[in-house]
């Protein structure tokens, strides 16, 4: 028998993939299950809803974002090339096999205002989100005004992404970015 962390990790893995491929209300808990090889009984002694699963996956997919931003961001030497590397992470992530959007947006989508407890994991993704962008922005020494512009540019780029099946949206975005980034230089 897993232990209780091994058997959490196991259903946020499995719930995760069926999610993100299937959409949280498509897929059934018997589902998760059977992906899983843990128990109705034993998830829902670690999970009391289903609503609290799909939180936990969110976080879970919280931590795997904020770890690829950075990784993506070791490699840049200045503020400006952190800034433009979240388009270079975005553009790799678009063009994986299994991209279907960003799993908040389309989570949101799905349940909409239903769950608080969802809503309040997404909004709190996308705060965490444009506090990381405004750091960066900061760190440029750019306008604080550039950094909800950037993140709308990394927002709207998963979105179209997601919808025209493309990574193009990423090379937009960024070219967009760099743009911006110039005209705050300009204006100094």
């Amino acid at each position: 028998m897993l232990d209780e962390k091994t058997a959490r990790e196991a259903v946020i893995e499995a719930a995760d993939g069926l999610f993100y491929a299937h959409g949280v209300q498509a897929v059934g808990m018997d589902a998760v299950r059977t992906a899983a090889g843990v128990s109705l009984k034993r998830i829902y002694s670690l999970f009391a809803s289903k609503d609290e699963l799909i939180v936990a996956v969110l976080n879970h997919r919280t931590t795997v974002w904020d770890s690829g931003l950075a990784s993506a961001s070791e490699r840049a030497t200045s503020a400006r090339e952190r800034i433009l590397a979240i388009f270079d992470f975005l553009d790799a992530w678009f063009r994986e096999p299994d991209f279907r959007g960003c799993a908040f947006i389309n989570t949101h989508g799905e349940l909409g205002s239903g769950s608080t407890a969802v809503v309040d994991a997404v909004r709190e993704q996308k705060r965490s989100f444009q506090e990381y962008v405004a750091r960066l922005v900061a760190d440029a020494g750019a306008p604080a005004t550039l950094a909800p512009q950037l993140a709308i540019l990394a927002e709207g780029a998963q979105t179209t992404a997601a919808i025209a099946g493309t990574p193009d949206a990423a090379h937009q975005a960024r070219a967009a970015a760099e743009t911006l980034l110039d005209a705050a230089a300009a204006r100094g």
